[in-house]
């Protein structure tokens, strides 16, 4: 058999393909081991959203405009933490034209402090049917939240309404020592909460609506203009210390009307740049009446001007209408009506009280606030203690009081107010005038008479020193 020589063409052909063939092999391996060793890469979900499934609405609401707490993740146990959900629901509603927040009735909700902020798109509205709690241990609440619990913040047009509750769970608050003691709970916190407070805001209704055991103030209002408080039920134990009912700060053009305030101290309390305020159909009691002040403290300044009160029943009460400031203040209190007002048991139905002070004992000081134009009209009922006590400024006599149609008696089957001393009204350096009937008699000789030189020295001087610190009163 011939043996073939091979050519050196053909040998080099063979020797490529033996080369291509054994890379591709060693290629194709490569590949096959560098796979393995690589991860699928995975998409990232929501816990609360399947794999796959589409993504929810922004803002879940029941129909057009309405937020419902219960679509923002609240549980409404009484339990649960559902101040997220109301906060959700809350800028939800602030986003869109005539935005509505639906609190739920026949559930609690347990809500920490929140602030609701604004301004908002439009007129928005909190509906509270259900009932909504503060947590109720004092430990639980963080110290840069204790000035408020629900805080309305900038908000403009706003109405909270509703047949539900607000409940401050003030009891632990009231007696800290009690709490620390039954606790043992080492830290007090340096403050107390007030349940509902609006901020620099306008046109805010609160309707129907109850606010029961706050810790502090139950509704207050800072530096806001345009206020409505229509059929609100405001109520907290007798011995609750510094539960004001209605508390206004710094706020003008106001009307409470028709409403029920029990609490343990002043019912409504008009402080420092409050003006324009109309009070009327209250019931007040027990408290600590309808109150003007505390004005002036520490050397302030207080403007006060343009209060109506009328068509007011109060009982059980420390006072009935009060004007109360402190020595040394400056400041104008003027314009002041208190009108058909009748008292049952009310410890001192007339009060104007330019010493005030809330501890034994006070410095004495010249200056004060001044305090003009108030008028006392059919003021009626029953007192324990006084029927009437004014005490103005040695140095800032009141001017222009009236006291007309007074008729106070003393209540009855209490021992000893009959007497002589305890019917006595106690007057001093107030200028104005009376009109009868007046009861007791003593009345009739409370107020000095006005005169030419009298009048028009404080009036001078009061526009001199003040009118400059007040102009808008």
């Amino acid at each position: 058999m011939k043996t073939i020589k091979s050519s050196p063409l053909l040998a080099m052909l063979v020797g490529v393909i033996i080369v291509v063939a054994a890379i591709s092999t060693i290629s194709v391996e490569g590949r096959k081991h560098h796979i393995k060793k690589i991860k699928p890469k995975h998409r990232r979900h929501s816990k609360n959203i399947p794999s796959g499934s589409p993504a929810p609405a922004p803002y879940p609401s029941t129909h057009d405009g309405v937020f419902n707490i219960l679509s923002f993740g609240a549980k409404g146990d009484g339990l649960s933490d559902d101040s997220k959900a109301l906060v959700g629901a809350w800028k939800a509603a602030c986003k869109v034209a005539g935005g509505k927040v639906e609190v739920p009735g026949g559930k609690e909700f347990m809500v920490k402090a929140v602030t609701l902020q604004g301004p908002c798109m439009e007129e928005t509205v909190i509906q509270i049917e259900g009932t909504l709690v503060a947590p109720e241990k004092i430990g639980s609440w963080p110290k840069s939240s204790l000035f408020q619990w629900l805080n309305f913040k900038w908000v403009s047009h706003v109405t909270i309404q509703g047949s539900g509750t607000l409940n401050g769970r003030g009891s632990n608050w009231w007696n800290l020592d009690t709490y620390q003691t039954q606790t043992r709970n080492k830290y007090i916190p340096p403050m107390k909460p007030t349940a509902l407070r609006f901020y620099a805001s306008d046109n805010v209704t609160v309707r129907d609506i109850s606010i029961v055991n706050s810790p502090l103030c139950h509704l207050k209002f800072d530096d806001s203009d345009g206020v409505k408080i229509n059929n609100v039920t405001i109520s907290s134990p007798e011995n609750s210390p510094n539960t004001d009912g209605i508390h206004l700060q710094n706020t003008r053009n106001v009307e409470i009307q028709h409403s029920n305030i029990a609490c343990g101290d002043d019912c409504v309390s008009i402080q420092t740049g409050s003006s324009n305020v109309h009070i009327h159909h209250i019931s007040c009691g027990p408290g600590h009446g309808i109150s003007i002040g505390g004005l002036g403290k520490d050397k302030s300044v207080a403007c006060v001007s343009d209060i109506i009160v009328e068509d007011i029943s109060i009982q059980n009460t420390l006072a009935g209408v009060r004007i109360k400031t402190w020595q040394g203040g400056i400041g104008v209190v003027k314009n002041l009506t208190f009108t058909n007002i009748q008292v049952t048991d009310v410890k001192v139905p007339i009060v104007i009280d330019q010493y005030y002070c809330d501890k034994s004992k006070c410095k004495n000081q010249t200056r004060a606030v001044s305090i003009s134009g108030v008028k006392y009209n059919n003021i009626f009922g029953s007192f324990t203690t006084q029927p009437l006590h004014i005490a103005c400024s040695n140095n800032v006599p009141c001017m222009g009081v009236d006291l007309m149609d007074i008729r106070l008696r003393p209540s009855g089957g209490i021992r000893g107010l009959q007497t002589h001393q305890q019917q006595q009204a106690l007057c001093w350096n107030s200028y104005g005038r009376t009109q009868g009937p007046l009861v007791p008699s003593s009345i009739s000789y409370c107020l000095r008479k006005m005169s030419n030189n009298i009048g028009g020295y404080y009036s001078q001087k009061d526009s001199r020193s003040y009118d400059k610190i007040c102009p808008s009163s």
